[in-house]
């Protein structure tokens, strides 16, 4: 069978690329199949670290079966304790739930499909409006892979807003100008603000009947934009879609090979399966599109937003998916609108990172809990309320769960290594498969480093955002 190579020099004809700033990601697509695989590039070191990944969980399963009395000895003193009976009730709930949850998801989505591009005819007009901050010349290459996109010229709009950058970035912006010409508009913002006031200036120069946000890092396929807009047309209540979110910068450095697995599963799994609710719960700054009369109806709440007394400066694309959710519009997830980003590269600014998306989640959760168990949509709202549900479970378990891992760890070190080394084995074997059977068995395999790197370096995470929730910054940013 042939298949087409597109790599990402050709998501857009024209323009320079430079090898430097943009890793040659490839996406080889078969004619005779939807799957879409990304080739990564074999390394040694990669390899010990996935080799090593496997010798510690072979390992901790076999002190699993070593342990065996141990832990049954724990179990026993668990069911003749009073504490032991409550710990193991709510526990089994939990697992009964989170189980019943899980495969929920599965349904979900095995129901799910995209939906496939309208004609040129019925596409709507759509602004694309990129943001940017201290990006460089790669804020160049996400403007000429939007200028090259399949998209009717007439009915599009490229804005680009450099946000006070104290790099070279306008430098690049005014190039790309250069070189579109009136295909593109550009602003400069006289101090820097932060993303969402640089959005909100877009979104009142914008003329589209869509809004499409695309952060500065990132690059677009040629038929992602027609893709990500064409939901808008087929159903009416739609009010925002997400994009399919992947790595570019994966060829530089271990963690973004490992985000490229965690990126599918919460993408093209998890998404997939909020958007046959019509309740994705979050729109990715990456890669979103917005109705433009859902974003005025909530646009001066949104660009004023605040969280403790103090001014909402994180959280822009999860905080505008809830103000539309709230609407009663459906949200929904566009699977074959991919977009490449770059992801942080070391633990420091991965972590950050993750803080940021922390504090934000349990910020909008809060949010969220103001309007889901009210008559929001004419439709069902049950799908919306299990989501909710769910994360409202894991911000409430957060502490109760941190509180016990160290327990069991100073009570049972080997027992609770050896166990969490079994689960990762077990849970992270469904990513490995899902990611398999999507793309390719050889990458799956990062699942597994994946889980055992974030279990055992990034597990202080979650309690940490809550605690610090009220505080603001982007933490990544220069």
């Amino acid at each position: 069978m042939e298949s087409e190579t597109i790599i990402s020099k050709q998501f857009y004809a024209g323009g320079d690329i430079s090898s430097e700033v943009i890793s040659p990601s490839i996406f080889k697509i078969n004619n005779n199949s939807t799957k879409k695989h990304i080739e990564r590039p074999k390394s040694i070191f990669g390899f010990m670290v996935l080799a090593a990944t496997f010798l510690v969980l072979i390992a901790g399963s076999l002190l699993v079966l070593q342990f065996q009395p141990d832990f049954d000895q724990l179990h026993l003193e668990r069911l003749n304790s009073t504490g032991g009976i409550i710990f193991l009730a709510i526990t089994v709930a939990l697992f009964l739930f989170k189980g019943g949850m899980f495969l929920y998801n599965v349904f979900l989505y095995l129901k799910y499909k995209p939906i496939e591009s309208v004609s040129d005819e019925l596409l709507p007009t759509c602004t694309v409006i990129v943001p940017a901050y201290n990006e460089g010349k790669l804020v160049y290459e996400t403007l000429m892979s939007l200028a090259e996109s399949d998209f009717p010229a007439h009915k599009l709009e490229l804005l680009a807003i450099d946000d006070g950058s104290k790099d070279d970035t306008w430098y690049w912006i005014q190039q790309a100008k250069l070189k579109l010409g009136d295909r593109v508009s550009i602003f400069q913002q006289p101090q820097n603000k932060g993303k969402r006031h640089a959005l909100y200036r877009g979104f009142n120069l914008g003329k589209g009947e869509i809004f499409v946000t695309v952060d500065s890092d990132s690059i677009v396929k040629k038929d992602t934009l027609r893709n990500l807009v064409s939901p808008f047309v087929v159903d009416e209540k739609c009010g925002a879609v997400a994009g399919n979110v992947q790595v570019l910068n994966n060829e530089k450095a271990i963690l973004p090979k490992m985000l490229n697995v965690s990126f599918v599963m919460s993408f093209e799994f998890m998404r997939s399966a909020e958007s046959s609710l019509g309740s994705v719960l979050c729109t990715p700054g990456a890669l979103a599109a917005y109705k433009r009369t859902a974003v005025f109806a909530c646009l001066p709440e949104w660009i004023d937003q605040t969280f403790m007394g103090q001014p909402s400066d994180i959280g822009e694309d999860r905080a505008m998916t809830n103000m539309i959710l709230k609407q009663g519009h459906h949200v929904l997830f566009q699977r074959n609108a991919y977009v490449l980003t770059n992801v942080p590269e070391d633990y420091t600014g991965l972590y950050k990172m993750f803080i940021r998306w922390g504090r934000s989640n349990v910020r909008e959760n809060i949010m969220m809990a103001k309007y889901v168990w009210k008559d929001f949509r004419k439709e069902s709202k049950v799908g919306a309320r299990l989501l909710y549900t769910e994360q409202f479970i894991r911000i409430l378990m957060t502490y109760p769960f941190f509180i016990f891992m160290f327990y069991f760890i100073a009570t049972h070190p080997l027992l609770f290594i050896s166990s969490a080394l079994l689960g990762i084995l077990l849970v992270s074997s469904f990513s490995v498969l899902f990611y398999a059977k999507r793309y390719s068995l050889g990458e799956a395999f990062w699942a597994y480093s994946y889980s055992v790197f974030y279990t055992f370096s990034l597990f202080w995470i979650a309690p940490y955002s809550i605690i610090t929730v009220h505080k603001k910054g982007w933490l990544t940013r220069g």
